[in-house]
């Protein structure tokens, strides 16, 4: 079964072929090339779902490159592939428009479940507006601002509603602090974390069966949040 379609930009050539044969193996479409600057021309070509991109190679870099994918093509699923481990690498990463990073090394049905997760994000924004958000037992209407859990409806503030319908948009992806304040709340709130960590907080104790060990509204350490699929 089709999969979706993925693009491989690594300069790294075993661990490119890898990813290609295996990924394939699995279902998906695969193309790959070994630079940011190929990335781009190869897009230009040959229209993918999901770019597996690494933020280590010479000549453009993996940051630049995210950034110039993802003014051209807004819907396009990135994910960066990184042996950097810092906060600021990652948070630099989902700033210039990666949806999601992976480390190095990493396990193959990891990445398989990241790259489907993107691929689901990256048809949907080519569909019709979403209406309805729905993840395990939690219901989103955006129409209606409603919200129920085991179809039994849950309070919440309009900004409570906010985050969250921003979370579920974004499933399966960290979003930065930065980014959820900047979004929910405007750029002037932009590293208030202990703010949005406040409202975090509030939508555990609404939503999740035990809030001090969540099974959807995942921390993202020293990065963000992530709305688990």
């Amino acid at each position: 079964m089709h999969q979706g379609s993925v693009l491989i930009v690594e300069d790294d050539s075993a661990l490119r072929h890898t990813l290609s044969s295996t990924l394939s193996a699995l279902g998906f479409e695969v193309r790959d090339v070994s630079s940011g600057e190929a990335g781009i021309e190869e897009l230009r070509h040959h229209q993918a779902e999901v770019v597996l991109l690494d933020l280590n190679m010479p000549g453009m870099g993996g940051m630049q490159a995210a950034a110039k994918m993802r003014g051209t093509y807004p819907g396009l699923g990135i994910i960066v592939l990184t042996v950097r481990d810092r906060e600021e690498d990652k948070i630099q990463a989902l700033d210039a428009g990666a949806d999601d990073f992976v480390t190095k090394p990493f396990r193959i049905p990891e990445l398989a479940a990241r790259i489907r997760a993107a691929v689901r994000r990256s048809r949907t924004s080519t569909d019709e507006p979403v209406t309805h958000l729905k993840s395990g037992d939690i219901h989103l209407d955006l129409t209606a601002h409603r919200v129920t859990k085991a179809n039994e409806e849950v309070h919440l503030t309009p900004k409570e509603f906010q985050l969250l319908s921003v979370l579920m948009q974004h499933a399966g992806s960290p979003l930065s602090h930065h980014k959820l304040l900047s979004t929910v709340w405007g750029p002037e709130y932009g590293n208030e974390r202990e703010y949005l960590r406040t409202f975090i907080s509030q939508l555990r104790r609404k939503l999740e069966k035990d809030p001090s060990n969540p099974e959807y509204l995942l921390t993202e350490n020293y990065v963000g949040y992530r709305f688990s699929v």
